[in-house]
């Protein structure tokens, strides 16, 4: 229904979740981490439990379990029925046992939610005023080898949720042109390099990133033994003049612009085309924003975005495929092959432009 038609009462409830959101969604956290939802699930074929059994049960008072399933009864992840027993809603199936749903949410609890408060700040100064929340770093990816241990899982986990599953399909692309040198840019855990090298025993990976990630990649490639297949350097793309070696064949990016400012994206960019050959190719994997079918796809993109903002490094986001399109053109790139992979993803095939 187009929301300029939408009724005055219901456009009121509305704003009123708005405004008590955060209490729901610490409701559902508390659900979740005392077992509440799991235990009511596992009684919704018997009709589901009172209150006194769920408290007995999971040894939580009556009081502290009363109000959270009146504020998730109000919020539709539970309802009470007729026999004044609690069952869990399709919403509360879906908080409980929808793997997207989890890493969200473990996301926005561990590593976003104190942050957010100093959004406003953020917007205006340009800087991620919320990292000071999780430790004195200029931008969080300076400090990932250092958070806190839940933290920096609820990180990775966030992070590979939205890009393990489109890997498959990727290295296919990645693979066409048969490379024996990749430069992984912002190679992560190395785990991108690690199946490139299972995929072809004749590839040679360089991960190009900062000092603490850099240092993880190589630890796990030297654990799968090939660390005689991936090598390193560290490289602070925020630097003045920041480098890459020639002599790639492909130079691989996932999940990484994004992680940038407009401005940033075309210095790196254009540092990668200085060091391109006219047979080179430089592979984008991203998810843009106007390329979601469902709109809760756009809706957890556009959420991400002010992650960006006020924890990563405060000048970032979700990009629309346009808006990185002009970018690479920009660079003195040209897109040669525009590629739809999985659900969210898209990778651009990127070639040097003729001088």
């Amino acid at each position: 229904m187009p929301q300029k038609h939408i009724k005055a009462i219901d456009a009121l409830e509305e704003a009123q979740k708005i405004a008590f959101a955060p209490f729901i969604f610490q409701t559902t956290i508390s659900l979740n981490q005392l077992g509440v939802l799991d235990y009511i699930f596992e009684k919704n074929s018997v009709g589901g439990a009172n209150i006194k059994e769920i408290a007995n049960d999971l040894s939580i008072s009556e009081y502290g379990l009363g109000v959270l399933l009146e504020m998730a009864e109000s919020s539709n992840i539970v309802y009470v029925n007729d026999e004044s027993k609690y069952e869990l809603t399709k919403v509360g199936y879906f908080l409980a046992y929808n793997e997207t749903a989890r890493v969200n949410m473990n996301f926005t609890n561990d590593v976003c939610f104190k942050g957010l408060y100093h959004l406003k700040d953020s917007i205006k100064t340009g800087k991620p005023s919320g990292l000071k929340e999780l430790g004195n770093w200029n931008t969080i990816y300076e400090g990932l080898s250092q958070l806190p241990e839940e933290v920096r899982k609820s990180w990775f986990d966030f992070d590979h949720h939205y890009s393990d599953g489109a890997f498959d399909e990727a290295l296919q692309v990645i693979f066409r042109s048969n490379p024996k040198q990749i430069f992984d840019i912002g190679g992560n855990t190395g785990k991108c390099a690690i199946l490139c090298c299972e995929h072809s025993k004749d590839v040679q990976v360089k991960i190009y990133d900062l000092p603490g990630q850099l240092n993880v990649a190589l630890d796990n490639a030297k654990k799968n033994n090939l660390d005689h297949r991936i090598s390193g350097q560290e490289i602070d793309w925020l630097s003045e003049n920041p480098k890459i070696k020639k002599g790639a064949d492909t130079i691989w990016m996932s999940q990484f612009l994004d992680c940038f400012s407009e401005d940033e994206i075309v210095k790196i960019l254009s540092t990668c085309a200085e060091g391109m050959s006219e047979s080179s190719e430089l592979l984008i994997m991203e998810t843009y924003t106007d390329r979601q079918r469902f709109d809760n796809a756009k809706f957890i993109l556009e959420a991400t975005s002010l992650y960006f903002t006020v924890l990563a490094n405060g000048n970032s986001k979700m990009y629309r495929a346009d808006v990185m399109i002009k970018l690479v053109e920009k660079a003195g790139l040209y897109i040669k092959e525009d590629i739809s992979i999985g659900e969210y993803h898209t990778i651009f095939v990127c070639k040097k432009k003729d001088n």
